[in-house]
């Protein structure tokens, strides 16, 4: 219940924004420049942390992955037919428009992904808090609210830390539970059951995973190799991909893993028995491996077993696999036992990854899990259980891959949620996301959307990417990031969500 006092003359506003991160900045913009009647909304934005948009400035290795070039329904798990009809609203062309409406141009890397010409997340965030203070919206850090309570009169009275305030309609975008210290602790979805609202099983999505110390990870750390992982959730596949591994001193991370992560992770919340498998040779079974060896005896009897090994595979993960298998890499291939060649083709197609937990909520980039998408009306993003009460970003059981597909699920969710409430109010039927149409023009714009896949356009600079760019980089962080690490100071679903994630598509190697 609520502890602000009776006595106290409440602040009263139209519209309450709880959380300021991606998608609460974006729902504050499209509330803003809504067109009502009448007064201009009071729209107050309230985040709990001492820096608004932390979040941001960490992402993307402080580059900020705005989206991706491509983004379908299958780049998420999640209900994959809301989704769909979430993402028909607002295109990657539109929001590549819509941040030039903010002054900022977008660049696309070879990866797919776009990111700020500036290769800064702080122009981000900038544009995002400059255009919510020229609408005349209230941004309030240090305002952790602990309670909302529906009235009597169709308002919501909420308490924070410094008193209370009533709104008539609230937005609720205070993310899950990754990366804590920027705030997102997962209390948002304390506030969400309250209000009548489910909350599926949470579990780290996006995130490193660490190795037993018997493994030869350590070893191999910087070094980075397509391969083809298989998560399995009590014997049956819930996920396979291939991509780029990057090996870690304590463990294994980059793009495929981080994809991967959310199906173990999920396994290990439920209490489920979940492993991962990793074939070395991807798009090669047991048996194609098997020819391919058989084919190098008869071709290179004499050569030794490594170098046979490293004409497909690095060099340096050749001798730390078969050194710590127990295998002599300077035996000619015609002297390698039929059993002993047998033994290594199944370790290197069928490779069990000794799996200990992941590397922690702070190297999380989102949560897997949260408010059911069946209980929100996705055209609207409006709670079907508590009227006037909306959500977006993060808080939703929605994730997406790696690559900006968590951010697009962000600017999307926010913009529909903060218009159809504005709308709302003003007894507007809610309108599909508009973005400015002005700015499709722009010569920036122009050369992003008109580009063949894979190009970057003449006005920015191609950055080449890498296996681990686009995640928090552990071992040596961001300015950005210790920056806000100082001043911080720093329901329930069974069973694994079988029809979603047979059907999620092999990944790339993006």
């Amino acid at each position: 219940m609520s502890n602000v006092s009776a006595l106290e003359p409440l602040e009263t506003l139209e519209i309450a924004i709880i959380g300021a991160g991606a998608a609460g900045l974006a729902a504050a913009i499209a509330a803003g420049q809504a067109t009502t009647t009448g007064l201009p909304l009071r729209i107050v934005l309230l985040d709990g942390a001492q820096t608004i948009g932390a979040k941001i400035l960490v992402s993307g290795g402080g580059r900020c992955n705005v989206t991706h070039e491509t983004v379908t329904p299958t780049d998420y798990v999640g209900n994959r037919r809301i989704i769909k009809n979430v993402l028909a609203s607002f295109s990657v062309e539109a929001t590549v428009r819509w941040f030039a409406s903010l002054g900022v141009s977008l660049k696309r890397e070879q990866t797919g992904k776009l990111f700020p010409v500036t290769d800064r997340a702080q122009t981000v965030l900038t544009a995002l808090i400059h255009r919510c203070r020229n609408l005349g919206i209230s941004l309030r850090p240090d305002h952790r609210v602990t309670d909302i309570e529906p009235t009597s009169d169709s308002t919501f009275l909420i308490t924070h830390r410094h008193g209370g305030l009533l709104a008539k309609k609230v937005i609720i975008a205070t993310g899950g539970r990754a990366l804590p210290r920027t705030g997102s602790d997962g209390f948002g979805y304390e506030l969400a059951r309250r209000l009548g609202h489910h909350v599926t099983e949470t579990a780290p999505a996006l995130v490193p995973l660490v190795l037993d110390d018997s493994m030869f990870h350590r070893s191999l750390a910087g070094l980075s190799q397509t391969v083809e992982l298989t998560t399995r959730v009590n014997g049956q596949v819930a996920d396979r991909r291939t991509g780029n591994l990057l090996w870690t001193h304590f463990g294994i991370s980059g793009p495929v893993v981080m994809d991967a992560s959310r199906f173990w992770c999920l396994a290990q919340a439920r209490e489920e028995t979940g492993e991962i498998n990793g074939n070395f040779f991807p798009g090669r079974n047991q048996e194609q491996v098997r020819a391919w060896f058989i084919e190098q005896t008869h071709r290179h009897p004499r050569r030794s077993l490594a170098n046979t090994l490293a004409q497909s595979l690095p060099a340096r993960f050749v001798d730390a696999m078969l050194s710590h298998a127990g295998y002599d890499g300077h035996i000619s291939m015609a002297r390698l036992p039929r059993e002993e060649r047998h033994r290594l083709i199944a370790r290197l197609t069928t490779f069990s990854f000794p799996v200990l937990r992941h590397r922690g909520w702070n190297y999380a980039e989102v949560t897997a899990g949260g408010v059911p998408l069946e209980e929100i009306d996705y055209r609207t993003m409006e709670s079907k259980i508590t009227p006037g009460l909306y959500f977006a970003g993060e808080i939703l059981d929605c994730d997406g891959r790696l690559g900006g597909f968590n951010f697009q699920w962000a600017w999307t969710t926010g913009l529909l949620a903060g218009g159809a409430a504005a709308a709302s109010l003003s007894g507007q039927q809610n309108q599909s996301v508009k973005p400015p149409q002005q700015q499709r023009s722009s010569r920036e714009t122009a050369a992003i959307v008109a580009s063949p896949p894979g190009r970057i356009p003449r006005c920015t600079t191609e950055v080449e990417g890498t296996a681990d760019e686009d995640h928090y980089d552990e071992a040596r962080p961001s300015p950005e990031r210790r920056m806000i690490e100082q001043s911080e100071g720093i329901g329930t679903e069974t069973g694994p969500q079988r029809a979603e994630r047979n059907r999620q598509r092999q990944e790339d190697t993006h």
